[in-house]
C-alpha cells in the first residue's frame, strides 16, 4: 500500500531529525570548548587584549537590546574580568512605556552583571523609539563620545550596518560610531566592535550556528554555556512589557541568545 501524505511527512521529519543529531552533538562540543577557553580566546588579532583591562561600553538603542542581542558579549567579557557599562540611547517609549522600560533595563543589566550605576538612558526628544526614524548621526555621536571620554572607555560594542533586525534606530548607532571612528574622534586605543547581522536561517538555528560561526572570519566570538544562556533568558524575561508570544519563541531559537560574532571597525 502506498504511503499517504502523513506517512511521507513523518518519514521526512524523522530523516531530518537523524541528520540534525550529529550536527547538534558537534555544536554542543564546540560550545563547551569555546566557553571553557573564555573571552581571551574569543578575541582575535587586532581585537586581542587583556580582558581584565577592558572598560567596555555597550551602546544600544532600546531597553531589551542588551539581553535580546548582546548577552553573549556582556557575559563573555564579564566572565573574563572586563568592566562593562550600558548607554541606551532611548527609553523605548514607542508605546508610552518609557518609565517602565527604564526599570526593566536596570533589572536586566543587574542579572548580566552590570550595576544600575553603570546604566545610562538617553531620553532625548530627537532620539525617538521608532523603527521608521533614522537618528541624527552627529547628535548620537556627541552623546556616545561624551560618555566614552567621561568613563575612560577603551572598547565600544554596538550594532553593525544591518542592525541585526534592520531597525532604523539600531543602524543609526552604527552610523554614529562609524563617523567617530572614521573621523578619528575616538580616544587613542579605543576600539569598536560591531555585532554581526546574519541571515534569517542562521538567526533562528540557535546552537546549530556554532560550527558556522566558528568557521567564518570574525574578530571576536562569544559563546555561552547552557547556564549562561539561561541567565541571558532570565535577563530578557525582566522586560515584562515586551514579552509578547513571538519573543518567547525568539528566546528559544535565536542564536543571539547564545552566540555573538563581532567585527572591528
Amino acid at each position: 500500500m502506498a504511503a499517504g501524505p502523513w506517512g511521507w511527512g513523518s518519514a521526512v521529519l524523522l530523516l531530518l531529525l537523524l541528520l540534525a543529531l550529529p550536527l547538534l552533538g558537534g555544536a554542543r562540543r564546540l560550545r563547551r570548548r569555546y566557553a571553557a577557553e573564555g573571552a581571551r580566546a574569543s578575541l582575535r588579532g587586532r581585537a586581542a587584549a587583556r580582558a581584565d583591562g577592558v572598560r567596555a561600553l555597550l551602546v544600544t538603542a532600546h531597553p531589551d537590546d542588551e539581553a535580546m542581542f548582546f548577552a553573549p558579549t556582556v557575559l563573555g567579557l564579564g566572565r573574563a574580568g572586563a568592566r562593562a557599562a550600558v548607554l541606551c540611547c532611548s527609553a523605548g517609549n514607542y508605546y508610552n512605556q518609557g518609565e517602565i522600560r527604564k526599570k526593566e533595563l536596570e533589572q536586566s543589566c543587574f542579572l548580566l552583571g552590570i550595576p544600575a550605576s553603570n546604566v545610562t538612558v538617553v531620553d532625548h526628544r530627537d532620539l525617538p523609539d521608532n523603527p521608521a526614524v533614522e537618528w541624527d548621526t552627529q547628535l548620537v555621536a556627541a552623546f556616545v563620545l561624551k560618555h566614552i571620554e567621561a568613563n575612560n572607555i577603551n572598547l565600544v560594542v554596538t550594532f553593525d550596518a544591518g542592525g541585526v533586525s534592520g531597525h532604523a534606530n539600531h543602524i543609526s548607532l552604527y552610523a554614529a560610531l562609524r563617523y567617530l571612528h572614521s573621523e578619528r574622534k575616538l580616544p587613542e586605543g579605543c576600539r569598536v566592535l560591531v555585532l554581526e547581522s546574519v541571515n534569517l536561517f542562521r538567526k533562528y538555528i540557535s546552537i546549530l550556528d556554532v560550527p558556522i560561526s566558528c568557521l567564518l572570519p570574525r574578530d571576536a566570538l562569544f559563546i555561552l554555556t547552557e547556564e549562561e544562556t539561561e541567565r541571558a533568558r532570565s535577563a530578557m524575561r525582566c522586560h515584562h512589557s515586551q514579552l509578547l508570544w513571538f519573543r518567547h519563541i525568539y528566546m528559544l531559537f535565536s542564536r543571539y541568545m547564545v552566540i555573538n560574532s563581532l567585527r572591528l571597525l
